[in-house]
């Protein structure tokens, strides 16, 4: 058997070629792979009701599915990870049950970048019964595609709107480009925002009556970076997994940008200028790297008397984790 779960006993028993595991348990390949021994399994301790995503390691560094798991996960970059469940991984009741039967309304669109290069895309998802004059909430999403279809945000919002617990909002999915590049502190993220998004949006699909920021991991890091620097513009934040190890400019020894050691310098600059226009939602998984720096800037929040939420998932950093987050994200923000 491929995985066996007594307890918070986890057993993976590797498959012929296996010599690692990674996953989750070592932030995939931030960290070495846990050796196999003599073929003999590897037993970790989990928390309870935990969903951890993990894939073996051959001999020549490539990962691979484990051929004896037909478990699959939320997973748009690979082809193998596979999933193991500490007893019941809980799903927000929002999941549960009938889909939504007043449905928002979808409208794509599609125009040559000018701030940065290449056909730029975005799908602007209005709720049902919308009235485009009248003022409303506007969230922009990044990673746009995969919160629409991946995530499902607007089918989430949907059904909480018809059980009547929030007002519908407008949700602006926006695909990026280079995703690393535009969203890494990039200010000119926002000059693409301003000078090619809201044009397209504001005054044709709604009238803002506010505006958010909504993104996961680097999407986190650049949504509460420009939420915090622009109070003119933004007053919500929803972040999942927030990229908040990142510097301006920085860069490792082959020039690629550093996402893991070039430290915390936006929780530096929200302690040194807290945001107190904003209303915030943080949440991280418990079994991803960026755990400790999603904690500190919680806690950071916290200790400036800051409106936000922040909340944790027994996952890792990963579409599991992020789509049950965006139920809680979506009451905070718009209930109340």
């Amino acid at each position: 058997m491929a995985v066996t779960v007594r307890g918070q006993q986890v057993t993976f028993s590797p498959p012929p070629g296996a010599v690692g595991l990674i996953g989750d348990m070592t932030d995939w390949r931030k960290r070495e792979p846990l050796p196999v021994v003599e073929g003999e399994p590897i037993v970790l301790t989990l928390p309870r009701g935990a969903w951890v995503e993990y894939a073996w390691v051959d001999a020549a560094g490539e990962a691979f599915a484990d051929p004896d798991n037909d478990q699959r996960s939320l997973n748009p970059w690979w082809p193998y990870p596979r999933a193991a469940v500490v007893g019941a991984y809980t799903q927000h009741p929002l999941w549960l049950g009938e889909d939504a039967t007043q449905k928002g309304t979808a409208h794509r669109l599609t125009w040559p970048g000018e701030v940065f290069p290449g056909t730029r895309r975005a799908v602007v998802y209005t709720p049902h019964g919308h009235d485009p004059a009248r003022p409303t909430p506007v969230y922009y999403v990044q990673d746009g595609v995969a919160f629409y279809r991946t995530g499902r945000l607007g089918d989430v919002m949907d059904r909480a709107a018809q059980r009547g617990l929030i007002p519908g909002a407008v949700l602006v999915f926006v695909e990026p480009g280079d995703r690393s590049a535009e969203y890494y502190l990039n200010d000119r993220y926002l000059d693409f925002l301003t000078a090619e998004v809201f044009p397209r949006v504001e005054g044709v699909h709604v009238t803002p009556s506010v505006r958010g920021l909504w993104g996961a991991s680097l999407g986190g890091l650049i949504s509460l970076h420009l939420g915090a620097a622009h109070p003119e513009l933004f007053s919500r934040v929803a972040s999942h997994s927030g990229a908040f190890i990142a510097r301006p400019g920085a860069t490792d020894s082959a020039g690629v940008i550093d996402t893991t050691t070039a430290g915390e310098w936006l929780a530096g600059q929200l302690s040194a200028t807290p945001p107190r226009h904003l209303k915030t939602s943080l949440d991280t998984g418990t079994l991803e790297w960026l755990s400790g720096p999603n904690r500190r800037m919680a806690a950071l929040f916290a200790d400036h008397g800051l409106e936000h939420q922040y909340r944790e998932y027994p996952s890792g950093h990963n579409w599991v984790t992020w789509r049950e987050a965006l139920p809680e994200a979506l009451l905070y923000l718009q209930g109340g």
